[in-house]
């Protein structure tokens, strides 16, 4: 996958290279990255080309941990058990 395709707006690209940036900036940069993917581009693979892309040369930027965690599971739902559970 091409760099562009995985990162069309630059959003990530520009995140490695803004000074200090904390892990909550990272984080709202990650989510408008993943709103503006275009159809039909699994962000799985969008992830695992940025990782490859931008990781290695900055392994302790928060983008890098936020990109990362992206690419874990989400935990397992649940349902609530009692009257919350039954809530609508």
């Amino acid at each position: 996958m091409r760099i562009e395709v995985a990162d069309p707006k630059g959003l990530i690209r520009e995140a490695y290279r803004i000074e200090g940036i904390g892990a909550g900036d990272c984080r709202s940069i990650f989510l408008d990255w993943a709103l503006s993917l275009p159809p039909g581009v699994a962000a799985a693979q969008a992830l695992k080309r940025l990782i490859a892309e931008y990781g290695p040369a900055a392994p302790d930027h928060p983008m890098t941990a936020v990109l990362r965690a992206g690419l874990d599971d989400g935990p397992d739902a649940r349902r609530r058990g009692g009257a919350r559970g039954r809530r609508s």
